[in-house]
C-alpha cells in the first residue's frame, strides 16, 4: 500500500490504479451519482484506506477509502470526515467502514 501525504495525492494515486468513480456515503449505502449506482455494504469491499489527521486544524481530518464491487467491475473512491464532521451512517455501514480504519 502506498503512503500519501495529502487527500488529493491519495485520490490521484487511486485514480491511477483504476479507482475512477466518486462514491458518497448515503446513510445505509454508497452512491455514485454520475453513474446512478447504489451499493449496499454487502455488495462492496474496501480495498485500501488512508487516514489523514490535521496537525493543527481538526477540519483537515479525513479518511480516503478505495472501494470495489464484489465482482470487481466497479472501482472508485470515497472520502469521509470523522469526529464532529462525520456523516450519519447506519450500523451496517459503521461496521463496514470501521473494519478498515
Amino acid at each position: 500500500m502506498e503512503n500519501y501525504d495529502t487527500v488529493v495525492a491519495a485520490l490521484s494515486g487511486l485514480k491511477a490504479k483504476g479507482y475512477t468513480l466518486d462514491f458518497n456515503i448515503a446513510f445505509d449505502n454508497i452512491t455514485c451519482n454520475e453513474k446512478g449506482l447504489c451499493l449496499n455494504p454487502d455488495e462492496f469491499e474496501i480495498t485500501e484506506v488512508y487516514r489523514f489527521e490535521g496537525e493543527t486544524n481538526p477540519d483537515d481530518e479525513d479518511i480516503v477509502y478505495a472501494v470495489e464491487s464484489k465482482d470487481g467491475s466497479i472501482k472508485g473512491t470515497m472520502t469521509s470526515a470523522y469526529g464532529l464532521y462525520a456523516d450519519p451512517v447506519s450500523n451496517d455501514m459503521i461496521q463496514k467502514l470501521t473494519m478498515h480504519t
